[in-house]
């Protein structure tokens, strides 16, 4: 599970067998979520547990982090 990112207690990665679309796991102490990484934005795609206002946080640190997100996967799985 390469972890690319921890911060405010967010911590954002992908599983080693990962598919298309590209998308980023988000774990935070009250749950768990996953986010497509579009061209133009970020796209909630499951959420277990986190609360609403976690979930803002979380998507605003994606917003602002998606093109390193996006070449982070595509050096991990090769795109």
């Amino acid at each position: 599970m390469p972890k690319i990112y921890e911060y405010f207690g967010f911590i954002f990665y992908f599983y080693s067998n990962e598919h298309e679309p590209i998308h980023v796991h988000v774990e935070h102490a009250d749950g768990v979520a996953k986010y497509n990484l579009l061209d133009d934005r970020v796209e909630l795609v499951e959420n277990k547990g986190l609360k609403p206002a976690s979930l803002r946080l979380a998507e605003s640190i994606l917003e602002e982090n998606r093109v390193n997100f996006i070449q982070e996967w595509n050096k991990t799985f090769n795109m």
